[in-house]
C-alpha cells in the first residue's frame, strides 16, 4: 500500500511523514532522491542555474523527476497491492502540480500521469494526502530552513512565490477531482490532528495490514 504526502515547498511534509511513521510503523521514501539519483541531481543543478536553459523546459524538468522515481521502481513495486504501508514524501502528483502551474495548463497533469503511471509503469498510490499549507506559512518555513542550513539554499521553484501559489491551487483542484485515485486534504496547522486523520482514513482502505513495528527507510536505490 502506497500513500503519498503532497504539498508545496515548506508545507511540512517531512514533519507529517515522521509523525505518521511513529503512528504506523511504516517505511518511508522521499522524492526527489538527491543523494542517490542521477536524474534528481541533474534536476537540482538545473534549479540552481547550473544547467543552462534546461530548467526553462517544463517537459524536460518533469521527465528528470519522473526518471528519479523510475529509479526507485523496485522499492515501489514491493508495496503495489501489499497490505504493508510505504509513505512517500512527494510522488507523481508533485510533478503534475508543479508542471501544470508552471505552464498554466492543467493538461500537463494528464501528460505526467501518462508518462509516470503509463509509460514508466509506476504504481498508482492508494491514497494521496494534500497537506494544505498557506503560502505565507510555507514560505516562512523555507526561508528559516535556508537561514539555518547553508546547504538548503532555496532553488528556482522554492523562491518563486507566484509559482507556489499556482501550485497550491493546482493541488487543491487535483484533490477535489480525485486525480488518479482517492485524496485526503488535511490542515497543516496541527500535525497530530493531520496524522490522526490520515490514520483514520488508512483504516478504511481495503487490504491495509495496520501497524507494523520497526518501520525503516527502504534503500532509495531499490
Amino acid at each position: 500500500m502506497i500513500v503519498s504526502i503532497e504539498g508545496i515547498d515548506g508545507a511540512g511534509k517531512n514533519t507529517l511523514v515522521t509523525e505518521l511513521r511513529k503512528r504506523t510503523g511504516a517505511e518511508a521514501l522521499c522524492f526527489p532522491r538527491y543523494d542517490v539519483s542521477r536524474p534528481a541531481q541533474l534536476a537540482a543543478r538545473a534549479l540552481h542555474g547550473d544547467m543552462g536553459d534546461l530548467t526553462d523546459s517544463i517537459h524536460g524538468m518533469a521527465t528528470l523527476f519522473a526518471l528519479d522515481r523510475y529509479g526507485a521502481a523496485a522499492v515501489l513495486d514491493r508495496y503495489r497491492g501489499s497490505g504493508d504501508l510505504l509513505l512517500l514524501d512527494r510522488y507523481v502528483a508533485s510533478n503534475a502540480a508543479y508542471s501544470a502551474a508552471r505552464a498554466g495548463d492543467l493538461s500537463l497533469c494528464g501528460w505526467v500521469a501518462d508518462l509516470e503511471f503509463g509509460e514508466l509503469g509506476l504504481p498508482v498510490p492508494d491514497l494521496q494526502v494534500l497537506l494544505d499549507t498557506p503560502v505565507d506559512v510555507a514560505a516562512s518555513r523555507a526561508e528559516s530552513r535556508e537561514a539555518s542550513d547553508s546547504s538548503r539554499t532555496r532553488d528556482r521553484y522554492e523562491s518563486d512565490r507566484g509559482l507556489q501559489e499556482r501550485t497550491l491551487d493546482t493541488y487543491r483542484r487535483l484533490a477535489a477531482e480525485s486525480w488518479c485515485g482517492p485524496w485526503l486534504s488535511v490542515d497543516a496547522g496541527d500535525t497530530a490532528a493531520a496524522a490522526r486523520a490520515v490514520v483514520d482514513r488508512l483504516g478504511s482502505l481495503p487490504g491495509y495490514a495496520g501497524y507494523a513495528p520497526g518501520g525503516r527507510e527502504p534503500r532509495a536505490d531499490g
